[in-house]
């Protein structure tokens, strides 16, 4: 057999899905899904996209064109000032912490094999929120101050949470229910907090934990994007072991992965994109939650659905966003709030559908 045949891409197919197997030197493959990585390349384009038209409309307007000529550096003064200062902070904020809760929700529905396993109901949102509420109410801290308790909340949580659901190891059941009274006690904890504060001080934590993109600037773009070029190639590695121990614990320990090791790694990866989305926008609720079951209905695919879950998470971010500026007229809503409520909408549908297939 000579070199090219060796290198050659195999397609394999299985049932909707198709892809490549590609042989790499030294012995290695990599087997690609095309259908997969067309679908995470259409929503990165359609989150740009959205980007795009959300730096040009606003009061002072500036055309798609206007935009990616001021973005190359051929735009006017004024322009430059409107994109680069105070548009296009945000707008990078909302795809990144779309992408980190996408990526962070995919992660805790594969590693606790759980629909509802994602930080909204694991109650990371929640510690993270603790966490800055202690620095608003007891501290009045600065934004840098909440930002970094909001951090250490979430982090503190989650390792709270995987040392209450740990016995001879951490098991996706016992997760997910660990986790749901954890949140209930955070948020407990949280409604105290907010009982102790100031009218200005509690004022000030409700918009917060509403979760917003207003006021977002290059300080919050730097530490998000630092942390994703460190975490993602971190998770990509271990995907291939994250899509085997989907065939259960012992079936992927028979193949040689050592499970409470890439559980434990994967956790933390998790745990830290939706602490850091949260400190850099509050808790933005439901898309870490329905990002990557989006993706997974767009693929088709029952696996982990990595890249097509944090695509989609910006790009669901970014939307919600311009309909929080743009479709309620002159009053601008949080974009929480539009999150939370095309959430619940889309849970009632699931539940609704579910139930009609006989499911549950």
């Amino acid at each position: 057999m000579t070199t090219r045949q060796k290198t050659r891409p195999k397609t394999w197919q299985t049932g909707r899905h198709t892809g490549r197997a590609v042989r790499l030197p030294g012995g290695l493959s990599l087997r690609l899904d095309v259908r997969a990585l067309t679908v995470a390349a259409l929503l990165l384009a359609a989150a740009l996209a959205a980007g795009v038209a959300l730096i040009g409309t606003g009061d002072a307007g500036i055309p798609a064109a206007g935009v990616l000529r001021t973005l190359a550096g051929d735009g006017t003064a004024y322009q430059d000032f409107v994109v680069r200062e105070l548009r296009l902070p945000r707008v990078l904020v909302g795809l990144l912490v779309g992408a980190c809760l996408g990526l962070g929700g995919a992660l805790f529905q594969a590693v606790s094999r759980n629909p509802l396993g994602s930080p909204d109901v694991l109650g990371l949102s929640q510690g993270s929120t603790a966490g800055a509420l202690v620095v608003i109410v007891l501290m009045s801290g600065t934004a840098a101050q909440v930002t970094a308790g909001a951090l250490a909340g979430g982090l503190v949580t989650g390792l709270a949470i995987h040392l209450l659901a740990w016995r001879q190891g951490v098991h996706g059941y016992r997760l997910v229910l660990v986790g749901i009274g954890v949140s209930a006690i955070v948020t407990a904890v949280n409604g105290y907090l907010l009982t102790q504060a100031d009218l200005v001080d509690a004022a000030r934590a409700v918009v917060w934990m509403t979760g917003s993109l207003g006021g977002r600037d290059w300080d919050q773009v730097w530490p998000l994007l630092g942390l994703c070029a460190v975490l993602l190639p971190l998770v990509l590695v271990h995907a291939r072991a994250l899509r085997m121990m989907e065939m259960g614990d012992d079936a992927a320990h028979a193949l040689g992965v050592r499970v409470q090791r890439v559980r434990l790694v994967l956790t933390v990866c998790a745990v830290l994109l939706t602490a850091a989305a949260t400190a850099a926008a509050g808790p933005v609720s439901f898309v870490a939650l329905t990002a990557p079951q989006l993706a997974r209905r767009l693929t088709g695919s029952p696996g982990p659905n990595l890249l097509p879950s944090l695509c989609m998470g910006a790009a669901l971010l970014v939307a919600a966003d311009w309909a929080s500026q743009r479709a309620f007229g002159a009053d601008q809503l949080p974009v929480g709030v539009v999150t939370g409520v095309l959430g619940g909408g889309y849970l009632l549908w699931l539940l609704v559908t579910e139930r009609r297939a006989g499911r549950m």
